[in-house]
């Protein structure tokens, strides 16, 4: 599924778990920060009745490098949001940038002398 198609609610399956307009910006500008320091090149989205899946790859033939992934909560609860390293799961939060917090680049020590 092409992302201008995700944008509309037309297109969507009925009962699917999507991200809204302002959780795909806030993926596509960490997505976007992290393709202009060459650390991912390529992503795609999936969307269920169960969730929804942002994946992003070093390559376009590997397995995805993360997945963040949106839950519908249960019982008037917010989103559960997630991002897992394969088989691991780093982080888990109702808060997306809490989430995205547990992949964000850190800095590189050097000492100087």
């Amino acid at each position: 599924m092409s992302t201008h198609q995700t944008l509309h609610k037309s297109k969507r399956k009925a009962g699917q778990v999507t991200f809204n307009r302002n959780e795909l910006r806030i993926l596509l500008n960490e997505y976007s920060r992290r393709v202009a320091a060459g650390e991912w090149r390529d992503y795609a989205m999936d969307f269920t009745r169960d969730r929804a899946v942002f994946s992003v790859f070093r390559h376009t033939a590997e397995h995805p490098l993360y997945s963040i992934e949106k839950s519908p909560g249960k019982s008037g609860r917010p989103p559960l949001y997630a991002v897992s390293r394969g088989p691991q799961r780093l982080k888990q939060s109702e808060n997306l940038d809490t989430v995205l917090d547990a992949i964000k680049s850190k800095p590189r020590l050097r000492t100087v002398g």
